[in-house]
């Protein structure tokens, strides 16, 4: 077990200390000349909890760039986070990069991630990253209320989540209960107010009749043709959509929930490093370089985490989100989280 580390502050460092030590990594490792050096026959393996239509063109873009070569093994981040437990010291995997920061809490809770090196942790703001250094935030995504425009104005939607279990909202609210970010959200919840809190605010969602979707596309969706008064997403999915069909086309509109709110909750999609290969370390670092950032913003429209790479149009200012006072390291259990959504009847 990891022996817990005190918090240190984690201080901005100039993206080219980033870039230098991606370039020396990688001509250290499978790009090397060395016929001894460790690893350069074996790739890079990374356990990918996000889909393999966005993060493989990333991979195919780092290996050309760097001629690292990466076996990506994609699944559900809570999936992946549970066979990482399941193999322990055994596991085949050298990176995990997970669609939130509750499954690399539960991994690093286990201490199978290793220390990430200040170049990589202080390149990215430190309130998305984990206070002991074991994992290193990647993009930043904001929970949203998204609402049909034809039928509530931006005024008549509340901006606290805990509304939603009153009466005149019944069967009008939607989210998708075994989604990972609807998973970490219950977490944040569970940390900020606490498990009767969290406990209540699901029974009582419930019993507002909620409707159930497999995806946050798909609840975005029925937002979107009228179906659903409101929906629970990540911010994302509306910029997504309003790409495909045209902002002026979006009968969905989004609201922004109350500071403090569990509802205004930015999580991170992260990074970490589970084994010594020698390229490990260079892969977590393009995906905190500028060029890794903007991928994500160009594809995604999800927060970038380095100062330096701009948000997406049309998106607040990260600064000006103001979720609830917590540590994003504390989403790490997961397994309270599910079992409380089960209880309520929730999935």
């Amino acid at each position: 077990m990891r022996t817990p580390q005190r918090h240190r502050p984690l201080r901005l460092r100039p993206l080219v200390v980033v870039a230098t030590s991606l370039l020396v990594l990688s001509a250290c490792g499978s790009g090397g000349d060395s016929d001894d050096a460790a690893g350069d026959d074996e790739p890079l393996v990374v356990y990918v909890g996000r889909d393999e239509e966005l993060v493989k063109p990333l991979i195919e873009q780092f290996t050309e760039e760097t001629g690292i070569e990466v076996e990506a093994r994609y699944g559900d981040s809570p999936e992946l986070a549970a066979t990482l437990l399941e193999e322990g010291d055994a596991t085949p995997a050298d990176v995990f990069l997970s669609q939130d920061a509750g499954a690399l809490g539960a991994v690093s809770a286990e201490g199978m991630l290793q220390d990430l090196p200040a170049e990589i942790t202080g390149a990215v703001l430190p309130q998305y990253t984990s206070t002991d250094d074991t994992w290193v935030g990647v993009t930043g995504r904001a929970r949203v209320i998204a609402y049909d425009s034809q039928t509530y104005s931006a005024d008549e939607v509340p901006g606290t989540v805990a509304s939603f279990t009153e009466p005149q909202w019944e069967g009008q609210v939607g989210f998708p209960p075994g989604n990972a970010s609807f998973q970490a959200f219950v977490t944040g919840f569970r940390v900020a107010e606490g498990d009767d809190a969290a406990r209540a605010w699901l029974e009582g969602i419930a019993a507002n009749d909620v409707q159930s979707y497999e995806k946050n596309g798909l609840t975005l969706a029925a937002v979107n043709d009228g179906t659903l008064g409101i929906g629970l997403i990540n911010h994302y999915y509306w910029f997504q959509l309003a790409d495909e069909v045209g902002a002026e086309n979006m009968r969905a509109q989004l609201k922004f929930a109350d500071a403090g709110d569990p509802g205004a909750l930015v999580n991170v999609t992260g990074a970490g490093i589970l084994s010594d290969h020698p390229d490990a370390e260079a892969f977590v670092a393009y995906l905190v370089s500028e060029a890794g950032q903007q991928y994500f913003v160009d594809e995604t429209y999800e927060y970038p985490l380095v100062p330096s790479v701009a948000a997406p149009a049309g998106l607040p200012a990260l600064d000006d989100l103001q979720g609830p006072d917590i540590d994003l390291s504390d989403l790490a259990d997961l397994a309270t989280t599910i079992a409380m959504i089960q209880e309520a009847g929730l999935s």
